[in-house]
């Protein structure tokens, strides 16, 4: 009892000091409150002007962008949300995604064909449309929205009709909800019609035209705009205006978009793997190739890829491999070759290409395409060798403590055919059968050379005889 005592007596703090931290927390928990409130308010009564841009093809990574835009300028309490566009077209998949961003809206929207010269075509009349302000830059152009394959070829004559009305029917749809001309709209479809921006306007396609975003702003004051949530007036030509700009992880799957970037990717993803198969044990290539297989595969899902391409290069790597567990040239690595260009050749178009109101081909520079081919191809030529001949037996390769392995007896972990895994001086090792000689697990073998971390071996018996 007296410990306790004089223990707290020792080690609790005075009571004033409990009081006065008590009175500091209640104080703090209070200006916390006042200025959450406070600037609540302020934060939800700072209306301003938000503005996108999209420049290029239209593409899930555009859609991603307008969605998160839209979703952005309505949480941060923008009165109108501004998409500078100036596009060529893109997938109508993309186009159906953005045209439902923007008809789905809680605040008004304008879509800004601009700068001069600009153009929404294709793809991007359907986006201009679905918005509640279409205002056109002079000197720029909408319309030519019909349908066309990916990578240019043909579509079937039934097949283009019943595309034809289904895109005719989506165009027609959003001109009925904007209360736009139908006829005019319908035509850049059927009839694949482009409008200048005069004309659009004289048509009723386009609002009005404006020279800068002043202008813009000063001709959609006092407008009303129905949206998701109702009717809405603006008067938006006295707000601050703010740029909406593109995340850290919109930037980098735009990196991967690009086909040159997810071309390579592919190959080196693939290669990076089979050669890990090949040579099993050097661990780099394997995990370097799985990561570029998976930012390939990240990559192609924001394009127009044809899979037929992805399946046969994919496919390549399966026969170069067969290439080296089968004697002598064969059949595989013939085939292999043929796989990897023909898939390069098909990656972004070709056959079993879907169509779409897209007037931009994605391809892949045919230099990279070469370059990268052969490279890929005299690459694997190499390690097929190596693989066959057990990596060599160059001395150069060979430290102290492996060139120590020479002669070791060991055991069959896996398969070798003729890779696979052994056991030696205790530890498991990657190794290679000398004279492609496949060797079954459990069998006995003998150390013959060491390149790397790779060992070449012999079946024990073969070596005594």
């Amino acid at each position: 009892m007296t410990f306790q005592k004089s223990y707290t007596k020792r080690y609790l703090l005075p009571g004033w000091f409990h009081r006065w931290s008590r009175r500091v927390a209640l104080a703090a928990f209070i200006t916390a409150i006042s200025l959450q409130m406070l600037l609540g308010r302020t934060y939800a009564a700072d209306e301003h002007v938000a503005i996108a841009s999209i420049d290029g093809p239209i593409d899930p990574m555009s859609a991603r962008y307008l969605a998160n835009s839209i979703d952005r300028a309505t949480k941060d309490g923008a009165q109108l949300l501004i998409l500078e566009l100036d596009t060529p077209g893109g997938l109508i998949s993309s186009t159906r995604d953005m045209v439902e961003s923007l008809l789905g809206a809680q605040i008004p929207t304008a879509v800004y064909v601009s700068p001069p010269g600009a153009r929404a075509a294709s793809a991007g009349t359907f986006i201009m449309a679905a918005a509640n302000f279409a205002v056109m830059a002079p000197g720029t152009n909408v319309g030519a929205a019909s349908p066309v394959a990916v990578g240019g070829a043909d579509i079937p004559e039934t097949l283009a009709k019943k595309i034809n009305e289904d895109t005719a029917a989506f165009i027609r749809s959003v001109a009925e909800t904007r209360d736009r001309n139908v006829r005019a709209l319908e035509e850049t479809v059927t009839f694949a019609r482009s409008y200048s921006a005069i004309e659009a306007v004289d048509l009723d396609i386009a609002d009005f035209i404006a020279g800068d975003i002043n202008g813009l702003l000063q001709q959609l004051d006092g407008l009303t705009a129905e949206t998701a949530s109702g009717d809405v007036t603006i008067r938006p030509s006295e707000l601050e205006i703010r740029n909406i700009k593109l995340t850290l992880t919109d930037d980098i799957l735009n990196i991967l978009a690009n086909p040159n970037i997810a071309f390579l990717l592919l190959m080196i993803g693939g290669l990076g793997v089979l050669i890990e198969v090949i040579t099993p044990g050097l661990i780099g290539p394997g995990v370097i190739g799985v990561i570029a297989l998976i930012l390939a595969f990240l990559g192609f899902g924001n394009l127009s890829v044809n899979w037929v391409g992805v399946a046969l290069i994919l496919l390549s790597m399966a026969f170069f491999y067969g290439e080296t567990i089968s004697p002598g040239v064969s059949v595989f690595g013939v085939g292999g070759i043929i796989c990897v260009v023909v898939g390069a050749l098909l990656l972004f178009g070709g056959f079993f290409s879907a169509p779409d109101i897209e007037e931009v081909r994605v391809t892949v520079n045919p230099v990279l395409l070469a370059t990268v081919t052969g490279l890929a191809v005299v690459s694997l030529v190499f390690f097929v060798r190596m693989a066959r001949s057990g990596g060599g037996s160059s001395s150069a390769y060979i430290n102290a403590s492996e060139g120590e392995l020479e002669g070791e007896w060991g055991e069959v972990v896996s398969d070798l055919t003729p890779s696979g895994k052994v056991l030696v001086a205790g530890l498991e090792w990657a190794a290679t059968a000398d004279s492609n000689n496949v060797i079954k697990k459990g069998e006995e073998i003998i150390v013959v050379s060491v390149y790397g971390e790779v060992l070449k071996v012999a079946r024990l018996i073969d070596e005594v005889e």
